[in-house]
């Protein structure tokens, strides 16, 4: 009778070429939509989570450490003392280092502290701003002629400055790493909440050591023995520092 149902349909009994061309069929149909909807293989999400330093794709920022928030900064000459040693680190691996100045007719300059350092490597840039973010054209277009896939971020203030520069930067497919021990606020609980939301943003939160350690990667590092000097200042430094916490 036309439109009845077969007598396989009816019985769940199939032959064994109808069988075999089903399970053809189905296995095919799995195999496009893995293709198709499939993630990325796991080893290839992971290494995007990693987020390594490469010292030859790597600089420091040094955001907004002006004369002017000398006195108002929570931390201000512990976090001048710890962006300090991350441009002498820098400066004898040889890599980057970009400071900004957030317009300094009324913020004044960088502190000299940290200005004689900088100025000590020609590479090394200062540029001047407006916008709360480091993430100035200008600025962009620099890390890009260098081929820059992460940045050692430090100075102020964390839940301006620093939370926009890291949420542009990383929206541009940059990794940042944030030195916990060398960015403040005015108010420790602004920069505590700030780290938070940098963290779930994606932001890497580390400690001026350890950025200093994945940078050497070894030992037997050339220039290990020029750095060990500053990292046991950094150390015996932070001791005393109120930025030892979240």
């Amino acid at each position: 009778e036309a439109g009845a149902p077969s007598f396989a349909v009816k019985t769940g009994r199939w032959d064994v070429k109808t069988r075999h061309r089903l399970r053809h069929r189905t296995t095919e149909d799995h195999r496009s939509r893995s293709a198709v909807t499939s993630p990325q293989p796991m080893a290839t999400m992971l290494k995007a989570s990693v987020q390594k330093l490469n010292p030859q794709t790597t600089c420091v920022l040094v955001c907004d450490v002006q004369q002017r928030f000398t006195e108002i900064i929570f931390g201000f000459q512990e976090l001048v003392k710890c962006s300090s040693y991350l441009v002498k680190v820098a400066n004898a691996l040889d890599l980057p280092v970009v400071c900004t100045e957030q317009y300094p007719k009324a913020f004044k300059c960088t502190v000299p502290e940290l200005s004689t350092l900088i100025q000590q490597k020609e590479k090394n840039k200062t540029f001047e701003k407006t916008m709360f973010s480091m993430a100035t054209p200008e600025v962009m277009s620099h890390l890009s002629s260098m081929g820059i896939e992460s940045c050692v971020l430090c100075g102020l203030e964390t839940h301006v400055c620093i939370l926009q520069t890291t949420l542009d930067m990383l929206d541009q497919g940059l990794h940042v790493h944030i030195a916990c021990d060398a960015v403040s606020s005015q108010r420790p609980f602004d920069r505590s909440v700030a780290l938070k939301r940098l963290a779930g943003a994606g932001a890497v939160l580390s400690t001026s050591e350890a950025v200093v350690f994945q940078l050497l990667k070894d030992s037997k590092h050339p220039h290990f023995k020029s750095v060990a000097p500053f990292v046991r200042e950094n150390a015996e430094d932070a001791k005393s520092s109120p930025l030892q916490s979240l």
